[in-house]
């Protein structure tokens, strides 16, 4: 059973900022330990992704009464040793009565989700173990802007609509569209991810079968003991530009090159499926090309383009080429760009389904093969209508003038003049 914490209604939708909530959720987990929560801000920073000042940030927040009732949320006690050096603060949280309205969250989803998705993800959350049926407004209300110009304001149904199949995607949530009242949705809450997706190491190690190593959910460094921190400084997040790039990439790998004190490096099903024939490139390289790589593939395949096209494409590049020096570099500047037209079906100049040559990648060709009239300088440029009598133009680049040009060029595509060149390089 996964580790859950309480969190109050009013940290969820309060005034507090989006951080707050999982610096809350965390700080609450390790006090439960005798002595409180002994850890510091940048250990917590580590664990949740977050840089220190965003974390002191958020526990300014909390340590603060609240404007509404004077109410803090979490204390924190100063310690100093025998010797007047200082020590980490103990911080507790406020204990919450049995009649005050909560939610339980996990701390797993505090280090996995976003500030904005775990808030969303305590709402809903909420809202299942009241029986209360949730809409997009509501959510909206609740997840509004926290600063800058819209700051007060909530958030626009697009925007929720977003949040919400991200939290599907990566596992957290179910959603059963248009089964509640009045074709409202359903939401149910999951402790831990649905899908675990598989490492990029199949054959030993991590497996996505249970007869097949160990599952990668299991292989998380703990969390819960301030006695082992991470041996990183603070961890920053990377912001996502689409719903599948956070299902490809979780976490990153220890065994890559570079160390890294975060959690494992995951790729989805999908992605590895596609990086299969290159499989022996994968483990010597970094952390910032493997991130690279799945996003790169996550979006080829969000256009459209089928999985066994990108396996194809990989298999008869990676087979066609001898020497491959800097792995990383080839995968990503060669290997897995796709060439051809702007057409998603054009593949190297055939359509991918029909095998037939592109249309458009022979008229490209048969342009390229015929060079247009013009000047030295290139071709020239479409004429516009102008007034006669007033406008001249260049007979080489078609640069107007309202002056009669000599010979019909301008000064820029006339020759030069042998006797100025002669004048300019003698000493």
């Amino acid at each position: 059973m996964p580790q859950r914490v309480r969190v109050p209604l009013r940290v969820i939708v309060g005034y507090y900022s989006d951080c707050a909530l999982p610096v809350y959720v965390k700080v609450a987990a390790l006090e439960r330990r005798e002595t409180g929560c002994e850890a510091g801000v940048a250990y917590l920073a580590g664990l949740l992704g977050l840089s220190r000042s965003t974390v002191e940030r958020a526990l300014t927040e909390l340590m603060r009464p609240a404007p509404d009732d004077d109410i803090a949320e979490v204390t924190s006690y100063r310690r100093t040793h025998r010797g007047g050096r200082g020590m980490t603060a103990v911080r507790r949280v406020r204990v919450v009565g049995r009649a005050e309205h909560g939610a339980w969250v996990p701390t797993r989803a505090a280090e996995a989700l976003s500030p904005r998705q775990l808030r969303a993800y305590a709402a809903i959350a909420y809202a299942t173990a009241t029986g209360h049926h949730l809409t997009l407004t509501d959510l909206g209300r609740i997840l509004r802007h926290r600063s800058g110009k819209k700051a007060g304001e909530p958030l626009n149904a697009r925007s929720v609509r977003r949040l919400l199949q991200d939290l599907e995607d990566l596992g957290w949530i179910s959603v059963d569209r248009r089964a509640g009242y009045r074709g409202r949705h359903l939401y149910q809450v999951h402790d831990e991810p649905r899908q675990i997706p598989l490492t990029a190491d199949t054959d030993e190690g991590s497996g996505g079968d249970l007869d097949e190593g160990s599952l990668a959910s299991k292989e998380h460094p703990p969390t819960d003991s301030p006695e082992e921190p991470p041996d990183g400084g603070s961890i920053r997040r990377r912001r996502s530009t689409g719903s599948s790039a956070r299902e490809d990439l979780v976490s990153l790998p220890p065994s890559l090159r570079r160390p890294y004190a975060g959690p494992q490096l995951t790729i989805a099903p999908r992605i590895w499926q596609v990086l299969e024939p290159v499989k022996a490139l994968l483990p010597g390289l970094s952390p910032y090309v493997v991130r690279a790589l799945a996003r790169e593939i996550g979006q080829q395949l969000d256009q459209g383009q089928e999985p066994e096209r990108l396996r194809a494409r990989l298999e008869f590049r990676f087979a066609s080429t001898q020497d491959i020096r800097d792995p990383g570099r080839w995968l990503l500047g060669a290997a897995i760009v796709r060439h051809g037209c702007g057409l998603v079906a054009c593949e190297s100049g055939q359509i991918w389904h029909t095998g037939a040559r592109c249309d458009v990648c022979n008229e490209l060709r048969a342009t390229d093969g015929q060079r247009p009239p013009g000047g030295p300088h290139g071709p020239r440029r479409p004429a516009y209508p102008r007034p006669p009598g007033r406008w001249h133009e260049c007979e080489a680049c078609a640069r107007p003038s309202r002056t009669p040009l000599p010979e019909g060029v301008c000064r820029a595509c006339r020759p030069p003049d042998p006797l100025t060149l002669l004048r300019r390089w003698q000493p």
